[in-house]
């Protein structure tokens, strides 16, 4: 039994709930700040870290262990990946299918824990998860695939701000330029990440910006996300008044290992993709949540 676990947690890559979980605790923050200024205040309540952690890591592994069943036919024929879980027989169609129906089951419990101050959670879970679920088929009509991934990681930190302030009238501002932040970080480095598939993603006339414009001018393309997600980063004071020298600073930081990501790779080499994908997006989003909750609380 802990074999088989250990194998579904590697299959879905567990670890990798890092880039979108900071993401969502930063929200978090923001948004119990605002609580504690509200008249009158709102209680900080532990259930509801609780329910963010919950929701974060269940609908995260959903999406993935969903994504690797709807993708095991391509993923046997691609060379990059046809060593992985579900190709080999390591696990079953079976098992996966019972783990993503866990895990779904999982996301919709964990919006109870924010009950009874707010109802919103429960009833946008199933097209919260369907949305989640329904990224692992757009790369076959759609080259707003990598665009549709940014926005499934961007829901984390909108539906944290969501869940904690209960806001009948609509979704302000701080909330939605973080998330249009991480909506261009993700779909950047999901370009990047396309890029060793250019090959394969032809050969089986899949859609994707390396596929459609070359190396090249995908990599281009990936690097004015993350430009785009700079300027966002460093707009959001302009909406979330809290942030300021400590936040800005960090951000200038995050400015610096993104262009270094991107002169880890080039249309003539790369050899350094898993380099510029995990290390250095692992620290931008600790990064931000760090200087973030450091500003915040200072």
């Amino acid at each position: 039994m802990l074999r088989r676990i250990r194998q579904l947690l590697e299959m879905i890559r567990f670890s990798h709930t890092l880039f979108a979980l900071p993401f969502a605790l930063l929200a978090a923050v923001m948004a119990w700040a605002a609580n504690a200024r509200s008249d009158p205040p709102l209680a900080f309540r532990w259930q509801e870290m609780a329910g963010i952690l919950v929701c974060m890591v269940f609908a995260r592994s959903a999406a993935m262990s969903f994504n690797r069943l709807a993708d095991r036919r391509l993923d046997a024929l691609n060379p990059r990946t046809k060593d992985r879980h579900l190709p080999t027989g390591v696990l079953s169609v079976g098992s996966v299918a019972l783990f993503t129906v866990v895990c779904s089951l999982g996301f919709v419990a964990g919006t109870l824990l924010f009950l009874p101050r707010n109802l919103i959670p429960l009833c946008a879970a199933v097209p919260v998860l369907l949305f989640l679920l329904a990224y692992s088929f757009t790369k076959r009509f759609t080259l707003l695939s990598h665009f549709w991934l940014g926005t499934a990681l961007a829901l984390a930190p909108v539906a944290a701000w969501v869940a904690l302030r209960a806001e009948m009238t609509g979704i302000p501002w701080p909330p939605l330029v973080l998330g249009g932040a991480v909506v261009l970080w993700v779909a950047g480095f999901d370009i990047i990440y396309a890029c060793q598939d250019l090959e394969f993603d032809v050969k089986m006339k899949l859609f994707s910006a390396p596929a459609r414009w070359g190396v090249a001018a995908a990599l281009r393309l990936a690097a004015l996300c993350h430009a785009g997600m700079v300027v966002l980063l460093f707009v959001l004071p302009l909406a979330y008044r809290e942030f300021g020298v400590i936040y800005l600073s960090g951000v200038a930081l995050i400015a610096v290992l993104l262009i270094y990501e991107h002169r880890l790779v080039s249309p003539d080499d790369l050899s350094r993709v898993n380099r510029a994908f995990f290390h250095v997006n692992a620290v931008v989003s600790v990064g931000l949540l760090c200087v973030g909750v450091v500003d915040v609380v200072l």
